[in-house]
């Protein structure tokens, strides 16, 4: 009996050992089963269920066996409040917000804010707003756009357990008055600009007790009759009425409501997703295991905070104590504002990086001769090196890249995009020029940001990485698109969420949420991915923005415009198609430098830019360069546009065409260009009357 028992013992410890071959076998130990994915890719598949035995829940390898929901370092942090305490505590005299200062009318260097300073000014707004009388739980609302006071109002609603309510400064007045009679706003901090706009519908805003004008001037300040109910007051004096009347946090708990995110959408009225502190904390917790920041990094802050991209992206920043730096507020302008900055991380969506990258590459084609010879050999060296996972020579960067680097500050170190899918020719030219990190990321507002992110020393492009370790996915089967977990070579479906990264719900819209949250907590992303080798996650398709050809094909305008978006021409693109015809059109708002030099190389004569647009030939241009782009993309054959109309005048909020995330609004690009649309099919009936649906 004894040795039966010793037998046992030995082949228990055997299944713990492994054997190395060779002249000497040694034993190790045998890798655990996160280990082992660590070494063999970038995600764990575990059964959704033990009795079904299907394996299609994919984890991140970094925490194959347990959702983070908090920082490793400091699971301590719950909220928001606890972040910004722990980042005062560490990095008290640490630069934290800059903004530039004007000299003589002059735009000069950053000034700078520590985060002991901003602290004080957080304690001394919340004390504030309590001064007025606002209870514990209010509904704050932020109406302007980027700057200090955003995120220190942002930080006193997380110390009092308020919540703060973005409202998009680029949102029409109707739009406004929905979600703040939505959310009950109780406060609202604009800027002079925003603050005529305000006072014009007050009447219809009846929750709102008080309005705090960020950058005015006390004596400039309308008064309002006392009938109004609502007080006025400038931002320095909230300050002053705070400091003189301080009070002690009021701190929230993990599941408090931290943030109601109004997303835009392209159709129907902004729905408002309700994120609680713990949603956001795991959410960069997460990411923070394969994302590190440093005190020594500077951020520069111009995308949205009303975004849950740049929202997520100033948590991770107050955790590690980075320096965040603020554009002036002029798009026109940020290549300046960057060069002051110089900054070392730099997050931005695909239409600004596209545009870098044209930019570049026709610097390179009008230099011609030597100079673009250079840049094309080091540019194949480089490329060649980073996909051997090699170093590439550094007389390249020195001959060439740094050149480019400087444009934006000479010290980027990590880059990342979001918002839309990023072309992979695109990725890794921007990986080669820069030479720095480059990582795509995949989020939503309902899921606190991050859903996956491509991983560290990953030079595989066209994916948009593994899970974020705060939440699993797994793909379902949509018959009616003909993708299914079965598919070959790689499993196809509709992308879902779960885990403590995904939101309480639509405030106010217990219908709404249960379309997209199931019984069994997965959110429905209604987007269409596949599996990767090595537990990648690719976009291929959208289950929602999707038409019907008259053949019957299903269409995804957004992955056409996608592809388009690399035509020369092309500054902004809408694709359009309906089931009475069985082929494809576009819109397509010009690049007017590009279409001016074509229009001169071709010795084409023109009184203003709308008769260029019209010009056959030019549009004839247009459409065979964005052909040839499609071929390369290697689109089907109903997926190329048949037809292209140019317009001068660009997509934008103001005129109704774009979302405040910069996505086409397709209902009223439809109705905006009906008879665009209604000529365009005509001239492809005219040219192939079988396209013409019976």
């Amino acid at each position: 009996m004894d040795s039966i028992a010793a037998q046992r013992r030995l082949k228990a410890i055997h299944g713990h050992l492994a054997v190395d071959g060779g002249s000497f076998p040694q034993l190790r130990p045998n890798l655990t089963a996160g280990e082992f994915f660590i070494d063999h890719g970038y995600s764990v598949v575990l059964p959704e269920k033990l009795q079904t035995g299907k394996w299609n829940v994919y984890r991140s390898a970094y925490s194959p066996l347990k959702l983070v929901s908090r920082f490793h370092d400091h699971p301590e942090i719950g909220t928001l409040h606890d972040n910004f305490v722990h980042a005062v505590e560490t990095f008290q005299d640490y630069k934290y917000l800059g903004t530039r200062i004007r000299v003589d009318g002059t735009v000069g260097e950053y000034k700078w804010m520590t985060y002991g300073e901003a602290a004080t000014a957080r304690s001394e707004i919340g004390s504030g707003l309590i001064y007025h009388g606002i209870p514990k739980g209010s509904c704050i609302g932020l109406y302007f756009i980027n700057r200090p006071e955003w995120l220190i109002v942002d930080h006193a609603c997380s110390a009092y357990s308020s919540i703060s309510v973005p409202l998009y400064d680029t949102l029409g007045p109707d739009a406004v008055k929905f979600i703040v009679n939505h959310a009950s706003v109780q406060v609202i901090f604009c800027v002079p600009q925003t603050l005529n706009s305000l006072l014009s519908f007050l009447s219809d805003i009846p929750t709102v007790r008080l309005i705090v004008v960020v950058g005015g001037i006390d004596d400039q300040i309308p008064s309002l009759p006392s009938t109004a109910g609502v007080q006025v007051v400038t931002y320095s004096k909230l300050l002053s009425q705070g400091r003189s009347n301080l009070q002690p946090f009021c701190p929230p708990k993990p599941d408090d409501i931290a943030t109601i995110c109004y997303t835009s959408g392209t159709t129907g009225t902004p729905k408002g997703a309700i994120l609680t502190h713990g949603n956001l904390i795991a959410n960069v917790a997460g990411t923070s295991l394969s994302v590190k920041f440093f005190p020594s990094d500077v951020y520069i802050s111009y995308l949205p905070l009303a975004h849950i991209y740049e929202r997520v992206n100033q948590i991770a920043t107050v955790y590690n104590g980075v320096a965040v730096g603020f554009y002036q507020g002029d798009n026109m302008k940020l290549m300046d504002d960057v060069a002051a900055l110089r900054p070392t991380i730099f997050s931005s969506v695909p239409r600004l990086y596209n545009r870098i990258y044209a930019g570049i590459l026709n610097a390179v084609k009008t230099s011609g001769g030597l100079r673009e010879r250079l840049f094309n050999a080091a540019y194949n060296a480089k490329k060649q090196a980073i996909l051997s996972g090699k170093n590439a020579s550094p007389m390249w960067d020195k001959l060439v890249f740094n050149k480019i680097r400087e444009r934006l500050g000479g010290r980027v170190r990590f880059m990342t995009s979001g918002a839309s899918p990023l072309s992979p020719d695109v990725m890794d030219f921007l990986k080669i020029c820069f030479g720095c990190r480059v990582s795509e990321g995949y989020g939503m507002t309902e899921t606190s940001c991050v859903i996956s992110g491509m991983d560290e020393g990953d030079n595989l492009s066209g994916h948009v990485g593994s899970p974020n370790p705060a939440c699993e996915i797994k793909l379902v089967d949509v018959p009616e698109m003909n993708y299914t977990s079965d598919d070959q070579p790689y499993p196809r479906g509709e992308i879902c969420v779960r885990g403590p990264i995904i939101f309480k719900g639509y405030y106010k819209d217990e219908v709404q949420t249960k379309e997209v949250v199931d019984e069994d907590e997965w959110f429905h992303t209604g987007d269409i991915g596949l599996w990767l080798p090595e537990g990648r996650l690719k976009i291929i398709d959208r289950k929602k923005n999707i038409f019907k050809l008259a053949q019957g094909e299903y269409i995804a305008p957004e992955k056409i415009e996608n592809v388009y978006a690399k035509c020369k021409f092309n500054a902004q693109c809408f694709i359009y198609g309906d089931s009475l015809n069985s082929s494809l059109v576009a819109v397509v708002s010009v690049d007017q430098d590009v279409l001016k030099a074509w229009a001169a190389s071709e010795g084409i004569k023109y009184e203003d830019l709308g008769q260029l647009c019209n010009d056959p030939r030019a549009r004839a241009a247009v459409l065979a360069d964005m052909d040839a782009i499609g071929r390369e993309a290697q689109l089907r054959g109903f997926e190329f546009a048949k037809a292209v109309t140019l317009v001068h005048e660009p997509f934008t909020l103001e005129n109704g065409l774009l979302t405040p995330t910069f996505k086409v609004k397709r209902p009223q690009a439809k109705e905006y260009f009906a008879k665009a649309i209604a000529n365009m099919y005509a001239e492809v009936s005219m040219s192939d009357p079988s396209q013409k649906a019976l």
